[in-house]
């Protein structure tokens, strides 16, 4: 007779296998250790912040991975296996992209009659939005508080965050609890939730596609540029896409007569995931009197497969008043680097300038060229900037096929401050930090927001 353990150990390999049998199973073992071994190349020869990772830690890892993916069972094991080799960097703009025959077979909002969105609300699992036929059933703001009989908090730490390829821990707090339950269809959660009044409940869910696409609420979809007047002559200015497709500043230029009739100005960058820096600048040259804006220094690592040779013994006493030595103990350690000139900065626009009280919103989604927009600010007396840290992360990343049809990307340019501060794994601090607490959230304010308004009201 079988023990209860064994019974309970067969029905997981056949819940294991159910699970895993939509998935490819394409790679031999040696696409498996080449895919491995091409990002861990990639990665030493080109990542802009190799100096940041603990480099024994790196190579024992790789080494001991060599064994592992070879013994995965699919693509799709083995794809994350090579997720987690990726967190170790904690860069957002490094990553390993799963192949289209796995991705279209995880889900992570979708429970077939439910669609359950979860937000991080002041450091909680929060549903911010529900299937529009299951609003009552679970309310907005009801919290995940455990789930497979652990606590939220215990099973992002085991089963989500090593997964997850960030530059700042707010960031990737963030993204673990967006993706709580990512995970390939038919994979079941025994979840409990507490309502906004406090009252518990318990749910068994199972990943699979809804039919129904309605949420509560609605999602409110942003154009690139926001403009509305508010109260004393203030003027609000959404800017919540620089990509060059959605043409914001061409949008600014047009809206920019009315808005000179502006005293006050709130710019909001909360929801700007990037795009190109050169449709922030365009903008930006109009809000300054300086003729020169001197944003960030990029830089990345440069090769000369000579000068690391003879680094190897070069001591850090022979680069003094030696620039050539500099270049040959640099290299060796990996971490010789080369400006990058910008190609932006000089203000060359003959129109009337806009220099008034103003107020830059800032979270973390305002991330990549959105950011080059608050460095490019940095030293306008007359902006302020009010909210939560940036996404703190941005770079060029060099793109590279992966076997079995994934990819990957590793970050190559190294972005700071003109003065050398470094923004990527911090993000750029705001000079008031507000954050919403879960109270504010429920009663839907702004309180970003209600302070942007309250510090220009001052002025």
């Amino acid at each position: 007779m079988l023990s209860m353990k064994k019974i309970i150990l067969f029905l997981a390999i056949l819940v294991s296998n159910s699970l895993f049998c939509q998935m490819p199973n394409t790679l031999s073992k040696a696409d498996k250790v080449y895919g491995l071994s091409k990002f861990w190349q990639e990665v030493n020869y080109n990542f802009a912040y190799l100096y940041k990772v603990d480099r024994e830690q790196w190579e024992n890892e790789y080494k001991r991975l060599i064994s592992e993916v070879q013994e995965t069972n699919n693509d799709y094991e083995y794809y994350r296996l090579l997720e987690k080799f990726c967190a170790m960097l904690k860069d957002g703009h490094t990553n390993i992209f799963l192949p289209k025959e796995i991705t279209k077979n995880i889900l992570y909002d979708e429970f077939g009659e439910y669609k359950i969105v979860v937000g991080n609300i002041d450091h909680k699992a929060i549903v911010t939005r529900i299937s529009l036929s299951k609003k009552n059933e679970i309310p907005i703001g009801s919290e995940i508080i455990k789930v497979n009989g652990l606590s939220t908090k215990e099973y992002i730490t085991q089963y989500v965050k090593p997964y997850f390829s960030s530059s700042t821990e707010h960031v990737l707090e963030d993204y673990c609890v967006a993706r709580l339950f990512e995970a390939p269809k038919g994979s079941t959660f025994d979840v409990q939730l507490k309502d906004p009044n406090g009252e518990i409940k318990d749910l068994k869910l199972s990943l699979q596609e809804t039919s129904e696409k309605d949420l509560y609420p609605a999602i409110d979809k942003k154009e690139a540029v926001e403009f509305k007047w508010l109260e004393d002559k203030t003027a609000y200015l959404g800017l919540h896409s620089f990509e060059r497709s959605d043409k914001a500043d061409s949008l600014f230029l047009e809206i920019l007569p009315e808005l000179y009739k502006a005293k006050k100005l709130i710019i909001d960058l909360r929801y700007n995931n990037g795009g190109s820096t050169s449709v922030g600048f365009n903008i930006l040259q109009y809000l300054t009197n300086d003729n020169y804006l001197s944003g960030f220094i990029m830089s990345s690592r440069s090769h000369m497969p000579a000068y690391k040779a003879w680094g190897s013994w070069t001591q850090e006493q022979d680069t003094i008043g030696n620039k050539e030595a500099v270049k040959e103990y640099l290299s060796y350690r990996d971490i010789y680097y080369k400006e990058i000139p910008l190609e932006i900065g000089e203000v060359n626009i003959d129109a009337k300038r806009m220099v008034i009280p103003t107020v830059l919103l800032i979270g973390h989604q305002t991330a990549s060229s959105a950011e080059d927009f608050l460095l490019f600010a940095d030293s306008q007396k007359h902006m302020i900037k009010i909210g939560e840290p940036t996404y703190g992360s941005t770079g060029q990343p060099l793109f590279f096929r992966l076997p079995g049809g994934g990819s990957a990307r590793v970050c190559t340019v190294k972005n700071t401050y003109t003065d050398g501060r470094e923004f990527v794994g911090i993000g750029v601090l705001p000079d008031i930090k507000i954050s919403q607490s879960y109270q504010d959230y429920m009663e839907n304010k702004d309180v970003a927001f209600e302070k942007a308004v309250e510090i220009l009201n001052k002025k």
